[in-house]
This record gives C-alpha cells, sequence and structure tokens, in this order.
C-alpha cells in the first residue's frame, strides 16, 4: 500500500520508517544536524512548495531519504489507518 504525502509523492508504507512533525522534532539540535546532513548528501525532496508541516523518513533503494510535506504527522498517520 502506499502512502499519498501531498502533490503527486506517494511512498509505499513499507518503506516508511517515521513520520515527524516539524515543528517539535526540529527543536533538537540533532534532529537539525541530521536534516542538514541528509540535505547535503541529496536525500532530502518537498513534496510541495508550501511551507512544510511534517517530514517523513523512508528507505529507498537501500538508503535513507526525507521528502517534507505540507500535510500535518496526524494527517498523514491518518492516511496509515
Amino acid at each position: 500500500m502506499y502512502l499519498h504525502i501531498g502533490s503527486n509523492k506517494n511512498i509505499r508504507e513499507k518503506d516508511i520508517i517515521g513520520i515527524f512533525d516539524i515543528d517539535n522534532s526540529t527543536i533538537s539540535h540533532t534532529t537539525r544536524q541530521y536534516l542538514a546532513k541528509a540535505e547535503s548528501r541529496g536525500e532530502v525532496s518537498a513534496s510541495c512548495e508550501e511551507l512544510p508541516r511534517a517530514f517523513v523518513l523512508y528507505k529507498e533503494k537501500k538508503k535513507n531519504k526525507i521528502c517534507f510535506s505540507q500535510l500535518s504527522s496526524t494527517a498523514l498517520l491518518g492516511r496509515c489507518e
């Protein structure tokens, strides 16, 4: 099954590692460092041009990837159920 995270981006549910709220998770210095390093490695994408409210950490071809979404983490979790 696939999770639609906004615009035309779909991710296989079995590949999802976690769904995180931007406001709560980026308070941590460690999370901000991880996101910065992932972006420098080219592992970050966005599902839209709007202000992101959540990000999804997932596996793609044995690499961790991050995709920002304009949908809230609560809405994304609701779509998974």
